[in-house]
């Protein structure tokens, strides 16, 4: 078998609120790549970056990859993520290389599922638990009553935990990018009320997690982190720019918030060290970044040395939830697979077969590869 043929899609497409479907949904941007073989079997892969500039980054990339690997055998996955990842060194390969390897690797998963007809789970050594436990995301818009309605919604679907970033653009500059790493008082007294409010609504029982985006300084992040312990909070994920492991060093040592980091992490070149210096209680790398299906296993088995749990991050569509749900299936040192959207049957129109979640966790699929194909029509409707 050999691939013969690697195309990117950049898809645009509106995503609905789930606790507010009378406001205009919001414009989403998604990045997936179909690998062809000439034995007629398609594989998917993704690339859904956070902004619209990366997304078509992301998408002329993978568009210069086909030169590189077709006409190569899509069975040896390991042989190409090196021989992908590589290709990128002089450019950064931690990065670029790792998102476009991901996304590669994902879709060579996929079609060594489809040919042998078995359900990558079962590729990676069989699963260890039955369903894959989720947590998701309120909306609100910065509007404390709001974002509790939201989470009391998501709790009576049956999830036990919820994440939200609470702390709105209000550093000096009035951007969320990384500038002074500050907030002004109006904002972070917003940010702690929301979180309140939050608490208020679902009741002790549910885990609340703390998005920080990376956007604050060492003296900022170790404030607002102690604002919100008495709120019981599950963790607070990327205090700092990624950049400093000694500055995340520093705001471990000042807080007692369990601290999470990963989403901006590739390989497990960045996350040895985190994992050696106990600067982290979980980690969340994400799968369509770091290094597809094989890097995401193996960043799991370095972690579980450590004993430290695995919460994949999701920013991305439905093959970002199924690649890293299937490792998570294998994974003993699995925490909860994150799925970005609380609506995710905007999910449903892009595939042959919708995801099955009850009761806040994933059921996979017993169909070969991922469990499901993207719709053809859909992706030419909606592509960019």
């Amino acid at each position: 078998m050999k691939i013969t043929n690697v195309t990117p899609w950049l898809i645009e497409m509106p995503l609905p609120y789930l606790d507010a479907p009378e406001q205009t949904p919001r414009d989403g941007e998604f990045v997936f790549v179909q690998v062809d073989t000439d034995e007629g079997i398609t594989g998917w892969g993704e690339f859904t970056v956070s902004t619209p500039t990366a997304n078509r980054a992301a998408a002329a990339l993978l568009g210069q990859i086909g030169a590189l690997i077709e006409g190569e055998d899509p069975t040896r996955i390991e042989l190409l993520w090196h021989k992908i990842f590589r290709e990128y060194s002089y450019m950064g390969s931690r990065g670029a290389g790792s998102c476009v390897a991901s996304a590669i690797d994902i879709a060579l998963w996929d079609i060594r599922g489809r040919q042998l007809g078995l359900p990558i789970c079962d590729l990676l050594g069989g699963p260890v638990r039955n369903t894959i436990a989720l947590y998701t995301h309120p909306d609100g818009s910065f509007d404390p009553a709001n974002v509790a309605a939201a989470s009391e919604a998501i709790v009576t679907q049956g999830f036990t935990t919820i994440k939200t970033g609470p702390f709105p653009n209000n550093c000096p500059e009035g951007t969320r990018a990384y500038i002074s790493g500050q907030i002004d008082e109006a904002g972070e007294e917003l940010g702690v009320e929301i979180i309140a409010a939050m608490r208020e609504a679902v009741g002790p029982g549910v885990e609340i997690l703390i998005d920080a985006h990376g956007q604050f300084d060492v003296p900022t992040a170790i404030r607002l982190a102690n604002r919100l312990e008495p709120y019981n909070i599950g963790w607070f994920e990327e205090p700092l720019p990624p950049e400093s492991n000694h500055a995340l060093h520093q705001v471990r040592e000042r807080t007692n918030v369990p601290i999470c980091v990963g989403e901006r992490m590739y390989t497990r070149f960045d996350f040895l060290p985190v994992l050696e210096k106990g600067l982290a209680e979980y980690i969340m790398p994400d799968v369509t970044w770091t290094g597809g299906i094989s890097e995401l296993k193996k960043i799991s088995t370095l972690a579980e040395t450590f004993n430290i749990p695995v919460s994949p991050h999701d920013a991305g569509g439905p093959v970002n939830i199924a690649a890293g749900a299937h490792v998570m299936a294998t994974v003993p040192n699995f925490f909860k697979l994150e799925i970005s959207r609380a609506r995710w049957d905007v999910y449903d129109r892009m595939m042959d077969q919708p995801f099955e979640i009850r009761e806040g966790h994933l059921h996979l699929s017993k169909r070969p590869g991922l469990g499901f194909n993207m719709n053809p029509e859909f992706l030419r409707e909606h592509a960019k």
